[in-house]
């Protein structure tokens, strides 16, 4: 079964994340900011991660920059899961080593397309 870890700093987006993604078979954790979700990938790394822009103590961006910085860091599929729409800010994601970009809100078909787009569902 895939892995998957969701950050983001908004309760109830995890809970609606972590149940579709546990309709696609992944196994789900959960982190509520950049940090937290660094310290679970030291724990054990996911197959995906579904990460969110905006979050207090460590952001998206600063959070993707230090996961690929690591070892092991380039493993994960990374989904932006954001409210950013513009060109610049999908552009800054890429380069900064996100996999794929999804707006919120997002429901199960259009989070089930961006995994398979990524190889994970």
């Amino acid at each position: 079964m895939k892995t998957c870890l969701v950050v983001d700093d908004s309760r109830v987006i995890r809970k609606v994340s972590r149940h579709i993604l546990e309709a696609l078979d992944f196994t789900v954790d959960e982190a509520e900011n950049g940090q937290d979700a660094l310290d679970k990938c030291d724990a054990s790394m996911p197959d995906v991660i579904l990460l969110d822009w905006n979050m207090p103590v460590m952001s998206g961006i600063e959070f993707i920059v230090k996961l690929r910085e690591r070892p092991d860091g380039a493993s994960p599929k990374v989904v932006f899961c954001t409210t950013e729409n513009d060109v610049a800010h999908i552009r800054e994601a890429i380069d900064a080593g996100a996999d794929e970009y999804v707006m919120k809100p997002f429901d199960h078909e259009t989070l089930q397309i961006k995994l398979q787009l990524v190889g994970c569902a």
